[in-house]
């Protein structure tokens, strides 16, 4: 039986940095890179690693099979600076490797970035994603998230413009049990 886990990161060990960019420069090279349209060099792909896990604003999630990294997704809070955005997160960089599919790990990734966020007060969770990524408009729709926008000139890809679909989700509140006096 295949041990499927996912885990909120605040260090990755070398061995770690090694598999997440494995899985990334397949993620990458499927289509389902996010910005990336081919692979970063080695040395470029565990700098940018490194740099989420330092900044305060970005949380790093990921997916395991069987104990190696196959999968990823990032929660970006607003900045301190910026009180009147503190109630919503985004959700980016949410993918799984072509062969570690089919196991639920974006979905298990998706619950896990919506109850961090709940765990900081946010009550809203954003997320855009090129309108070719059929699998994960599906499971964005099918997990509460509404489709608020499309902007057709969203990325360009071997030459040609790929629109995007931006997506908003009320998340639940959380209920506080008042002590009775």
């Amino acid at each position: 039986m295949t041990a499927v886990v996912v885990e909120r990161v605040g260090e990755l060990s070398d061995q770690d940095l090694g598999d997440l960019s494995d899985a990334t420069d397949a993620a990458i090279l499927d289509g389902n890179g996010f910005g990336w349209l081919r692979p970063p060099d080695r040395s470029r792909l565990r700098a940018y690693y490194r740099g989420i896990l330092l900044i305060p604003e970005r949380e790093l999630f990921i997916g395991r099979l069987d104990g190696t990294i196959v999968a990823s997704a990032q929660l970006w809070r607003a900045p301190r600076n910026n009180e009147a955005q503190g109630f919503s997160g985004t959700l980016t960089a949410h993918w799984v490797a072509p062969w570690a599919r089919g196991h639920g790990l974006a979905r298990l990734l998706l619950q896990a970035v919506e109850a961090r966020a709940q765990a900081l007060g946010m009550t809203h969770l954003k997320l855009d994603v090129r309108a070719s990524q059929d699998a994960a408009i599906q499971l964005y729709e099918a997990n509460g998230f509404k489709h608020w926008g499309t902007l057709p000139a969203y990325a360009k890809i071997d030459g040609r413009m790929v629109a995007g679909r931006f997506y908003v989700k009320k998340l639940a509140r959380k209920h506080k049990n008042k002590a009775i006096n």
